[in-house]
């Protein structure tokens, strides 16, 4: 499985935030410091608000803080999250144009492996994978 790369940096920047949750943190300042792209982190920071993940606040003294302590945000939901459905085969899409439609067998178990990826996922949090505080970057 291969994971896109909106899911990649949400994941850096959400470490990036456990390490210190009740920090604010700017999109600015996160894409500086993780050397990532301000506008993809935005559209991420984003999401992540919209699905209750983060809380944002503008203004002076403002940015974003995770809203639930790291503890309680289980991986395997990130990822499904971040991910947004992106299917792991076409079959998977509401475009399947695949032939073998009807006769086969990998369908099944691949959906049985995504499953199963994603519950190994959320048999840790967010506070596992916390980066450490402060940050070594190479």
């Amino acid at each position: 499985m291969r994971l896109t790369h909106f899911t990649d940096y949400g994941m850096r920047m959400l470490m990036r935030m456990a390490s210190a949750p009740d920090q604010p943190f700017s999109t600015a300042d996160l894409a500086a410091e993780l050397q990532l792209s301000r506008n993809h982190l935005a559209k991420i920071m984003q999401r992540l608000a919209q699905a209750g993940i983060v809380k944002t606040r503008r203004g002076g003294g403002g940015g974003a803080m995770l809203a639930r302590p790291p503890s309680e945000i289980r991986l395997g939901t990130l990822v499904e999250l971040l991910e947004d459905r992106q299917p792991i085969v076409e079959c998977f899409s509401d475009k399947n144009n695949c032939t073998l439609v009807g006769c086969c067998s990998l369908r099944n178990r691949l959906q049985r492996a995504e499953a199963a990826f994603l519950k190994e996922l959320d048999d840790s949090t967010l506070a596992d994978i916390a980066l450490p505080s402060p940050p070594q970057f190479n």
